[in-house]
């Protein structure tokens, strides 16, 4: 799955990989989590940045509390499933970021958190879907989720699922509302691990109160309880 991530560029940056417009006021993220309000690209603006919630609540399951959303949708069956199929062919969207997180299990109390990047530490898009939902109140919202896929073999030493990352030259095809479902689906597979780069980062990305700087630095190993540990 993916649960965590980060956009730590400016934006100046943003707009420039994505020829899209950012709000003024926006501020790097280092721990972004679920249920927050977010940045996206949908084809329906595609020279503006949105903002959605991150958790999608399934077309027959409207008016359920954030708690109950999903965040991700596997690639291998998101054309077929009733709750994400509608979303797949008419409600697609880029997900900006520049990192990921997972965490590696060692034994039944450790965890340690890796964060995943570019070799050349540039931006990218998780590959996403999105729709508008009516909560408790009967407020309207956008939400998305973001695509799983197999690991690749980088990301396998850590986690059996990764986010789907998108090539840049499949950006645009994912956003056109006419490109076939065929090759929407090629694009959801492992993105490369020799473009990619895992490291240990603090504990403190297991607590979405952080959020700074420190975060995406590259760290000793340490387990959830800020302990060192031998194993990287």
């Amino acid at each position: 799955m993916c649960g965590r991530y980060s956009l730590s560029k400016s934006k100046i940056e943003l707009e420039e990989r994505f020829q899209a417009e950012m709000l003024p006021d926006f501020n790097p993220r280092y721990n972004i989590a679920p249920t927050q309000l977010l940045p996206v690209i949908t084809s329906q603006s595609p020279k503006g940045f949105s903002f959605f919630y991150w958790g999608i609540t399934p077309e027959f399951g409207r008016n359920k509390p954030v708690a109950q959303k999903l965040i991700n949708a596997k690639a291998e069956s998101v054309h077929e499933k009733v709750s994400f199929k509608t979303s797949f062919k008419q409600r697609r969207c880029l997900v900006p970021a520049d990192g990921f997180y997972e965490w590696k299990q060692l034994g039944k109390k450790t965890k340690i958190p890796y964060r995943f990047t570019m070799r050349d530490d540039e931006l990218f898009a998780f590959a996403g879907i999105w729709e508008e939902y009516e909560n408790i109140n009967g407020e309207n919202h956008h939400t998305f989720l973001i695509l799983t896929t197999s690991p690749n073999e980088l990301v396998s030493e850590v986690h059996d699922r990764m986010p789907v990352i998108l090539n840049r030259e499949d950006e645009k095809k994912w956003l056109d509302s006419y490109t076939e479902e065929k090759e929407l689906l090629a694009m959801l597979k492992p993105y490369q691990a020799e473009k990619m780069l895992s490291f240990t980062v603090s504990p403190m990305v297991n607590s979405v109160k952080n959020d700074s700087p420190a975060i995406i630095k590259r760290t000793s190993p340490m387990d959830q309880f800020g302990n060192y540990t031998l194993f990287g």
